[in-house]
């Protein structure tokens, strides 16, 4: 029998209208658009600023997006994972509203948090789904209202994050692509270092969270920073060496859209040429688990059958990984 692998075969995307750019930011706090594109990389941010919406609403328009060009029946979708740091609500999962709302009812549906990291996290679970020749079509879906989480009088944090959603449609085949190698990574560090202290039910809501702004998120950049470099270049280093991928074998590197010079550390690390790394960070900011899909989305008339792709990420917890995989299918 044939070995089943799992391929990406479409991608959807959904970014807000709204553009927070760095001029307006600088009105905001005290930083300004140079400062802001030396150290960070990101020009502009897209913001879910209308009253009462949140993640499932930009899975929506992605899935929504993603079944139609793949002509895919959403009946016939076998599961929806939806990656998410920032749900709709504590109660429901944010999968069952973009179920409800996108006629998948013949799917079940979970939510992964994973932070940044989440939708390799996602990936390996869909593929492991597909693999088992259980599932025909799985729906991978990272969406991200970070703006809710973040503190605009912060001048540390709100330059770096955005909201956006992108989804990809996993299948089976027998050919030779589709998802090779992951090393994935959860170390349990990262907690004093990136997190959100309020609002869970270690610390529930309350006059005090609100006073204290323990509802936003709290990040030490320069540890982070540390360990980020340090972990995506080694993991990425690893599934490079294993699976032979130097030099033409690699055709493109898909890293996390967190910070430019995070970015071309790990390049640098990897002695990559500055051609072969996808960049997006400069339009769209750190939308945290969507910013591989979302890379994925915006470069996808790139990508032709038989690129392989490395993907790596670090995000809260930490959680880290890298990945390989051979794309499916030609520009269309």
């Amino acid at each position: 029998m044939d070995k089943i692998h799992a391929a990406i075969t479409g991608v959807g995307g959904y970014i807000p209208e709204y553009v927070l750019d760095n001029d307006e930011l600088a009105r905001m706090v005290d930083t300004n658009d140079e400062w802001i594109m030396a150290r960070i990389g990101i020009k502009e941010r897209h913001i879910l600023n209308e009253e009462g919406l949140g993640p499932s609403y930009m899975a929506r328009k992605a899935v929504k997006q993603l079944l139609r060009k793949t002509q895919t029946d959403p009946l016939s979708v076998d599961a929806l994972i939806l990656v998410t740091t920032t749900p709709d609500y504590g109660v429901p999962n944010t999968a069952s509203i973009v179920i409800g709302q996108t006629g998948m009812q013949n799917a079940h549906g979970f939510d992964l948090n994973a932070a940044c990291c989440g939708f390799l996290f996602a990936m390996e679970q869909a593929a492991a789904m597909i693999e088992s020749g259980r599932y025909q079509k799985v729906v991978v879906c990272a969406s991200e209202k970070m703006s809710s989480i973040i503190d605009y009088n912060d001048r540390s944090t709100c330059p770096l994050f955005g909201d956006g959603s992108a989804a990809v449609l996993v299948e089976p085949t027998t050919e030779d692509l589709g998802w090779k190698d992951s090393i994935l990574r959860t170390d349990g560090k990262g907690l004093p270092y990136l997190v959100v202290k309020g609002g869970g039910s270690a610390c529930t809501p309350s006059y005090y969270t609100i006073d204290n702004k323990l509802q936003y998120l709290h990040q030490e950049g320069r540890t982070v920073f540390k360990y980020a470099v340090t972990y995506m270049s080694d993991l990425s280093a690893q599934i490079v060496a294993r699976n032979q991928l130097k030099g033409d074998a690699l055709k493109w590197v898909i890293p996390h859209q967190a910070n430019i010079r995070i970015i071309e550390a790990v390049a640098n690390r990897l002695e990559l040429p500055a051609e072969k790394v996808l960049i997006n960070i400069q339009k769209y900011g750190n939308t945290s688990s969507a910013t591989l899909p979302l890379v994925l989305w915006d470069f996808e008339n790139k990508l032709k059958k038989g690129d392989n792709i490395l993907l790596t990420a670090f995000g809260a917890g930490f959680t880290y990984g890298a990945a390989y995989l051979t794309w499916a299918y030609d520009p269309k």
